[in-house]
């Protein structure tokens, strides 16, 4: 089975983590099938940068997040994304949608003075 699961990168004290589609019996920084994405919890706001066609074409495969991975796309609104996706929405309109998001959380936030 497939999972959708972090792979742990970076120096000790210091985590960022990969986004990765990986068998259910491979070890956590082993083994992978492919990147799907990253993942920086240290910066303010976290740090997401997700490839949706292929998270979208590995779910529709039967590959399921881990409970990790599932927060971190539900915080980015993949997972609503896909359930449109499985009701019939045009791939290309979703990826687009994404982008837009993407955009507007990697935004900096205004400072007062």
């Amino acid at each position: 089975m497939v999972r959708i699961r972090l792979r742990r990168i970076g120096l000790k004290g210091q985590p960022t983590y990969r986004i990765v589609a990986a068998d259910k019996e491979a070890p956590r920084d082993g083994r992978f099938l492919e990147i799907l994405g990253v993942y920086n919890p240290r910066t303010n706001p976290a740090t997401i940068k997700l490839n949706e066609d292929r998270i979208y074409h590995w779910m529709k495969n039967g590959a399921q997040p881990t409970e990790s991975a599932a927060q971190v796309l539900k915080s980015a609104g993949t997972l609503e994304r896909f359930e449109r996706f499985k009701k019939g929405e045009a791939v290309e309109t979703l990826v687009q949608e994404a982008a837009a998001a993407e955009v507007k959380r990697a935004a900096p936030a205004k400072t007062r003075n």
